[in-house]
């Protein structure tokens, strides 16, 4: 099994006042910084999917996969594909830049999941589809799925019968989408509740 990891960076931070939100700085350091050091130690390698100058993000030392055709995260789950495939990898485990609590075991749970198949997150009740498991094989289907105009991560993974992994803890997959929900993420690291 070689997974290899993939941080979606490249929304474009409207409810952040169009913040770029991989720097977005949770607790002194970005929100890149807090996905990398939970990610990287789960997967064989770490990239980051994302457009504009990719020189913003050399002091990570990770490559930087641009969208051939930006259409939202599963266009930068297609880079990742493409990128892993040409590494013999057997799939791509996928985070936003804006969960920085995710979980150690995300990447082993979500393989377990769906038997080495397509797998998404699952917590308090709602499906985190972003965080998922995206078997390397899936790439030229995800490239016509795009080409169709289809950009749903959910209708994507439905369409190959997406396992849901179940995690306990739903702070987990925090999304900070708002300056609200940053100011929730830092209540939640000086208090731990």
């Amino acid at each position: 099994m070689r997974l290899y990891g993939l941080i979606l960076a490249g929304g474009q931070g409207r409810r952040m006042g169009g913040l770029d939100k991989a720097f977005v700085t949770l607790a002194g350091r970005p929100l890149v910084r807090h996905v990398a050091e939970r990610l990287a130690p789960q997967v064989e390698e770490l990239a980051i999917s994302a457009n504009g100058d990719p020189a913003r993000f050399a002091q990570l030392g990770l490559p930087v996969l641009p969208d051939a055709h930006p259409q939202g995260p599963l266009s930068g789950v297609l880079a990742g594909l493409r990128w892993a495939a040409a590494a013999e990898a057997d799939a791509l485990v996928t985070a936003p830049v804006d969960t920085p609590f995710l979980p150690g075991d995300l990447a082993p749970r979500l393989w377990l999941a769906g038997d080495g198949g397509c797998a998404v997150a699952e917590a308090g009740g709602r499906t985190h589809p972003a965080c998922g498991l995206w078997p390397v094989a899936l790439a030229e289907d995800l490239d016509r799925w795009l080409a169709s105009g289809e950009a749903r991560v959910m209708g994507f993974a439905a369409r190959h019968g997406a396992a849901r992994a179940g995690f306990p803890d739903e702070n987990a997959f925090l999304n900070l989408n708002a300056p609200e929900d940053l100011a929730r993420a830092e209540s939640f690291l000086r208090t731990g509740a």
